[in-house]
């Protein structure tokens, strides 16, 4: 079996008619950059805003033209709708548009369709929730899952989704390898581990793979991952977020309709001017704070007991009383959560009944209290212009 090319690729869609039905998508420059690893073929179509949703029909076209050729194992094609988008009517100026260069980064997603009735959620799951942080370094994946192992260990149906498409961790986190299987070549069935649904980039390119995306195929690719994902009845869905205030971050929070947002973050001044810009980012979509955890709060050496402050100790605290919203716990540095993350045994699942992993339980408690009786809303319509 022959590898496929770019090129085979962009010379198959342009049997793929436009809208206007003379002239094909990629002429019209709507095809964004194509990225390909281990066979599966990945790209998006920027449509007007306003005709995303009856261009549907386009994109299960291309998805097919694309999964019939030869040496494709797959294909995850979006619809990017872009509110700038060149009208699909007549070829694009420019011959470099179909290689995604008529795209800045900035195009606006399909939160410009007028919203869809009972479109609020994801079928089937009751409350999703962002664990997010101003900067990376601060433990934030290892917190994720630690999390979620802790909603899952007080009673409660929880996943998992890894939204770092260019970091993913989820694989290596929780000790998960191969591919996830597909339903009718659509839905993908999510991997599972210690009881976790998870879906993750991680599971469809190699570790060592670049991920050399634009805004609109991360935009896609999440919302894929998010909403044709079978992840069945969930209490709780945990999506660990990249670090800072990008791409990720404001796709989940205009097409998603977020229960709330943690914030992870250690003692330090620098992590938490940091994590202040995640609080108000959050704040400004209309996305509530569940609170802060402070992560690598203190050190207490194995040999003498004796306790360290090595990042200072208290400043998440602070913050949270500063800005009014609730301080979930603190997280110690120690050994055994390195050691634990690194071989994918996370310490609420290898050590249930060890102080971190009570920690863990605590801090999920306190989220669980949070969003108890709290109705999700429709995720607000963001423009940016």
């Amino acid at each position: 079996m022959t590898d496929v090319t770019k090129e085979q690729v962009l010379e198959t869609l342009k049997t793929v008619r436009g809208p206007d039905l003379e002239h094909n998508i990629v002429e019209l420059g709507m095809v964004s950059d194509v990225f390909i690893s281990d066979g599966k073929v990945y790209f998006s179509i920027t449509v007007p805003a306003e005709r995303a949703k009856e261009l549907e029909p386009l994109r299960l076209a291309a998805e097919r033209v694309i999964k019939e050729l030869p040496g494709v194992k797959g294909a995850l094609v979006a619809l990017t709708a872009d509110k700038k988008a060149a009208p699909a009517s007549a070829p694009a100026a420019s011959p470099a548009a179909h290689a995604g260069h008529g795209h800045e980064g900035h195009a606006h997603a399909p939160q410009q369709q007028p919203p869809r009735a009972g479109k609020i959620g994801v079928p089937g799951i009751k409350s999703i929730i962002a664990v997010a942080s101003g900067k990376g370094g601060v433990g934030k994946s290892t917190t994720a899952v630690n999390l979620a192992l802790g909603l899952q260990a007080n009673g409660l149906r929880v996943g998992i989704l890894d939204a770092d498409i260019y970091g993913p961790s989820m694989p290596r986190l929780l000790k998960i390898s191969g591919r996830p299987t597909q339903i009718d070549g659509r839905i993908i069935n999510p991997m599972e581990n210690y009881g976790l649904k998870v879906m993750s980039m991680g599971f469809l390119v190699d570790e060592e793979t670049a991920m050399i995306w634009r805004g609109p195929m991360v935009q896609s690719a999440l919302l894929q991952m998010l909403r044709e994902v079978a992840w069945g009845e969930l209490d709780v869905l945990v999506v660990d977020m990249p670090p800072g205030t990008g791409d990720a971050q404001l796709t989940m929070a205009q097409q998603v309709p977020l229960a709330g947002a943690v914030i992870v973050s250690t003692p330090q001044d620098l992590a938490l001017i940091d994590a202040r810009k995640g609080l108000n980012m959050f704040r400004k979509v209309e996305v509530p704070v569940l609170g802060i955890v402070e992560n690598m709060s203190y050190f207490i050496a194995p040999d003498t007991g004796t306790r360290y402050d090595i990042f200072g100790h208290g400043g998440a605290r602070r913050e949270a009383e500063r800005i009014g919203v609730s301080f979930l716990g603190e997280v110690p540095l120690t050994v055994s959560i390195r050691e634990t993350s690194d071989a994918g045994t996370p310490l609420v699942a290898s050590e249930p009944n060890g102080i971190v992993a009570g920690i863990f339980r605590d801090i999920a408690a306190k989220v669980w209290e949070q969003l108890h009786g709290q109705p999700q809303r429709p995720a607000p319509a963001i423009i940016f212009e």
